[in-house]
């Protein structure tokens, strides 16, 4: 099964042990009553299995041929791709297809096989009008994360940033005190939301690029979001990240910044807080119980739509960081300048060339997986380079030696010609201006 199949089967869970309504699963499952309707049947019928899909690995009885897929696309890269405002569009170039080739394919199968093959992509719609948002109705449908800086500790230490998240049904409170909004300062006030509430359904957030980045050239030809490390691990426990696209449409979470730059400052100098540890201790003791009994309200519907938290083990693997690297010839992965030899071991042998993943936690902490199993390392020293050519000593040019020309070579036949013509030259001049001097004059007195 699926992980969105078991989501269901939990939801389903709840609402037939009369924990949650109908119409409250439908929402968590993210289908429509009547839908919601007939997956309770299946489930009460068949279990958990019955939510899985009869045609579950099977290839589709209406599936296109793939040669046929391999050559419309290559007629439409030969005859209508090219640079943006000039390539044809999948309904266009599915009429040419139909008049000039002969081959017949419906416009959106040809612009789902442009799209994966990267011969096309969606161009950006005009921004739909927006108003005022609503709160939410239910406890946890929708937390709003955001980051602070300001000098919370004024002069008594350094300048930090306040992570904050904000229950938008509720306006219930979570929040840490780091230096900078960084993605482990996130992932740490998630983690307390997460092992104190439960695992929200959707986060609010801006467009910092820990939680959205910027999407690389392959995410912007498939018209694909772009990912951050921070956003697979939402992704991994489910929850659902939505862009603010601007300070006034996350307002809550914004005023809640406010209320802690006037209250929280005032009580750290009278407590006379100097660090970030003594700081978020006197937060989860104090602060945030008396802060959330007086600023909370009451959800405009009871359900909580908060998911059970994962375990401590399966949590604490999903924050972590996550890299591919590619095993070296020699067994060895380099991660960030570390080098770490693979030893030879029978069981989940990684050939080289291979694919493994290299996670990292908080801590410093690595582990490197390959195929989701764990495999031993050690790490060594890096290897040592070369002297730069600057360094290293420079080898005198090899001595040319001097090439003289043979006594026949056409040089020195052409110059001896030359000298030849020369003296016959001179010889010729120097009996010119003897005849002249010998001759008498012409002038008669």
């Amino acid at each position: 099964m699926s992980e969105r199949e078991l989501e269901r089967a939990g939801v389903l869970a709840r609402v037939c042990s009369a924990e949650l309504q109908l119409v409250d699963g439908a929402r968590l499952m993210q289908v429509s009553y009547r839908q919601a309707i007939r997956l309770k049947q299946v489930y009460q019928k068949r279990g958990g299995k019955g939510l899985s899909h009869g045609n579950v690995g099977q290839r589709s009885h209406h599936a296109k041929a793939e040669g046929f897929r391999e050559r419309i696309l290559q007629l439409v890269r030969e005859h209508y791709s090219g640079a943006v405002g000039e390539r044809f569009g999948p309904r266009l170039a599915a009429e040419h297809l139909e008049q000039d080739h002969g081959q017949q394919v419906h416009e959106e199968t040809l612009r789902r096989w442009m799209l994966q093959a990267g011969l096309w992509s969606r161009i950006r719609k005009r921004s739909p009008y927006r108003q005022r948002r609503e709160p939410k109705q239910h406890f946890g449908e929708l937390v709003q994360l955001d980051g602070s800086p300001h000098p919370w500790l004024e002069q008594r230490g350094p300048r930090g940033c306040l992570m904050d998240m904000v229950d938008d049904a509720t306006a219930e409170c979570q929040a840490r005190l780091g230096e900078q909004e960084t993605i482990w300062a996130a992932v740490g006030v998630l983690r307390c939301w997460i092992q104190r509430y439960g695992v929200p359904l959707a986060l609010y957030v801006d467009w910092h690029k820990i939680y959205m980045g910027s999407r690389n050239a392959a995410q912007r030809i498939h018209g694909e979001p772009p990912g951050t490390q921070f956003g697979r691990m939402c992704a991994r426990l489910g929850i659902q990240i939505i862009p603010a696209h601007s300070p006034q449409a996350k307002g809550r979470v914004e005023r809640t910044h406010g209320t802690h730059q006037d209250r929280l400052v005032k009580k750290l100098r009278l407590r006379n807080i100097c660090s970030f540890a003594a700081a978020n201790q006197f937060l989860e003791q104090e602060y945030l119980p008396e802060h959330n009994q007086r600023f909370r309200r009451a959800a405009a519907k009871r359900q909580d739509y908060h998911r059970p938290a994962p375990r401590a083990e399966q949590l604490h693997q999903i924050l972590r960081l996550e890299h591919e690297r590619t095993v070296s010839l020699d067994w060895v992965v380099r991660y960030q300048n570390r080098y770490f030899q693979l030893p030879r071991q029978s069981q989940h042998y990684v050939p080289t060339g291979g694919q493994v993943t290299v996670g990292e936690w908080e801590d410093g902490t690595i582990a490197i997986e390959y195929r989701g199993q764990a495999i031993p390392w050690q790490e060594i020293a890096a290897p040592v380079k070369p002297p730069r050519y600057a360094d290293s000593p420079v080898p005198a040019p090899p001595q040319r030696s001097k090439s003289v020309p043979a006594a026949e070579h056409p040089w020195r036949r052409q110059g001896r010609k030359d000298n030849a013509t020369r003296e016959q030259e001179r010889a010729f001049r120097r009996w010119r201006d003897n005849s002249l001097a010998a001759a008498p004059s012409s002038a008669s007195p």
